[in-house]
């Protein structure tokens, strides 16, 4: 077996604090993960873990190993990227995490774009609303929707990230059209089930700030879900408008209350500072500002 590849999986034991965890992580399984470890252990003629049904612990030549371990991985990533910076066309293996719905609508597509541009460049997309640690992580690119609080990382705008209150026209035949916030009393209403009092959105009516409905009549934890519940008539709907580009365009869905809209969210690139990115890094990163800066 690799010995850095053993070195890497048992540093994934450590962090993850489990092998399920470290499985996970490196896309292999439980199983071969505990061959890494003891194929270490074999080769070092020592116990790097202590290991029972409930916890595992690194013993004191397990904590001298990984510190040393981490330090030769880091030493073969600088190694790489010194020569993959000798490179014209962009190669290697690009690390990106976006949110899940609009990484998936948007930046997945874009990346199918440049990689067929870069045919050398393999992308690891990672679509998560987890906040992701570029440094910690290994993560070369990050894209985050609403203000940054990080002076650590490079930040660039990219684009609007717009919300639109939408239905189904056979909703409105029924129901009316709402002109003001304050009739979505009268409005059968559509929630994401992740909104609470702390981050829900809230829309700018006539007398102040409205809420969401509260008491919605459907909600869900899936905006796809949502958004087929909204084109079947179920009731009103709040999402972003990449998200229902494609019903509105089509006037499966119809736009209301557009004067009341929240205000939109800045979308922004993240990246470790470095004073020469690698093409694959600086590449992309055009790619995604030529396609969606303008939005």
């Amino acid at each position: 077996m690799d010995k850095l590849r053993s070195m890497e999986t048992f540093i994934a034991v450590v962090e993850s604090g489990s092998f399920t965890g470290a499985a996970a992580r490196l896309d292999m399984s439980a199983v071969m993960v505990g061959k890494y470890i003891a194929l270490l252990e074999s080769q070092l003629g020592t116990r790097l873990l202590e290991r029972n049904t409930r916890r595992q612990s690194l013993t004191d030549a397990g904590r001298v190993y990984f510190d040393e371990a981490k330090r030769v991985l880091e030493q073969v990533a600088i190694a790489e990227s010194a020569v993959e910076r000798l490179r014209a066309t962009p190669a290697g293996t690009l690390r990106v995490t976006a949110p899940t719905s609009f990484g998936g609508c948007v930046i997945a597509p874009l990346t199918a774009t440049f990689l067929q541009r870069y045919p050398e460049v393999r992308v690891e997309l990672d679509l998560t609303n987890r906040m992701v640690d570029l440094v910690e992580e290994g993560v070369d690119l990050a894209i985050r929707i609403g203000d940054i609080r990080n002076d650590d990382l490079v930040a660039k705008y990219l684009c609007p990230y717009r919300m639109v209150i939408c239905a189904a026209p056979d909703y409105l035949a029924h129901y009316g059209t709402p002109q003001t916030p304050a009739d979505l009393v009268d409005h059968l209403c559509l929630s994401h089930s992740v909104w609470t009092a702390r981050n829900e959105w809230r829309l700018p009516g006539v007398e102040g700030e409205v809420r969401w409905k509260r008491d919605a009549i459907l909600r869900c934890n899936d905006g796809y879900g949502l958004r087929m519940a909204a084109r079947a008539g179920a009731g009103l709907l709040l999402q972003p408008e990449v998200l229902v580009a494609e019903e509105l365009e089509s006037g499966r869905l119809v736009r209301v209350l557009e004067d009341y809209i929240p205000e939109p969210r800045p979308v922004h690139l993240l990246w470790r500072q470095d004073l020469r990115p690698l093409p694959k890094l600086t590449e992309f990163i055009a790619h995604i500002l030529l396609r969606l800066g303008t939005i």
